[in-house]
């Protein structure tokens, strides 16, 4: 973008000129001090743009069978991270626990705690959107809930397919958690992450794992630029979606905040 005025046919008196320069550098400091200030942080390293993106930091092994919430066995590996990344600690928990999970049940997958994040970060904020908060068990409050689904917006229609149970509303689905999934999605791949017994689409330890397993399920091999992408479109049929996550994927990847 290019700034500046009309320029005049009228030359500036001689003696005006120090006046002029003067005032032009104090612009020009007001202008850099003003972008420095106000302008996102650029990383001082290259990001790829390529598909898929990097896999990050890698996920030390876990017990992912142990009792309780294991994704607290990674509490050390969260927080090495969590501020450079811009990322809650226990959100990164839920997005390398779910990548280690799948390492066991699904090895041809081939999903990255990266990936995740990216959608977690488009999707909510990492359940942070509207001011909702993580809890220690990864429990998200108050839930985040997407507008409803009545065709307007670029959304498409989608009719009330829970009763209202999972997202409050009776008439349309609005999509729910930090994952933000549809409920009748829900419903076929929601999975318990926490150990508490319970399916939770608001908690993010069970939301990071069920997109996993969807993302999966839909791409086969992610660790292959056809892959990952089916598995992206299928999430959200959306091109400059699939980008969007992709870029801030590939920024966790190299290890700074997107």
């Amino acid at each position: 973008m290019e700034y500046g005025g009309v320029p005049s046919d009228r030359e500036p008196r001689r003696w005006l000129w120090p006046v002029v320069l003067l005032s032009a550098l104090v612009a020009v400091v007001f202008v850099a001090v003003e972008s420095a200030l106000h302008s996102p942080r650029r990383p001082s390293v290259e990001i790829p743009d390529g598909v898929p993106p990097a896999p990050g930091l890698p996920v030390p092994p876990i017990d992912v069978n142990g009792p309780g919430r294991t994704a607290a066995q990674l509490a050390d590996w969260a927080e090495s991270q969590s501020r450079e990344l811009g990322i809650p600690t226990t959100a990164l928990e839920a997005y390398g626990h779910a990548a280690a999970v799948l390492t066991v049940s699904t090895p041809g997958c081939g999903l990255s705690w990266t990936t995740l994040a990216g959608i977690g970060n488009v999707e909510s904020s990492h359940g942070r959107f509207g001011g909702a908060s993580l809890g220690p068990d990864g429990s998200v409050s108050p839930p985040i809930r997407g507008v409803p689904l009545d065709g307007t917006r670029g959304n498409a229609e989608i009719r009330d397919t829970d009763g209202g149970r999972l997202d409050g509303d009776p008439v349309l689905d609005r999509a729910v958690g930090p994952m933000q999934f549809i409920p009748e999605t829900w419903e076929r791949w929601g999975v318990d992450a926490n150990g508490d017994g319970i399916a939770d689409p608001d908690n993010i330890d069970d939301a990071a794992l069920t997109a996993g397993r969807y993302l999966c399920d839909r791409g086969g091999d992610l660790t292959t630029a056809e892959g990952w992408t089916n598995a992206l479109m299928a999430y959200n049929r959306s091109t400059e979606y699939l980008m969007l996550v992709r870029d801030r994927a590939a920024a966790y990847g190299v290890g700074v905040r997107p």
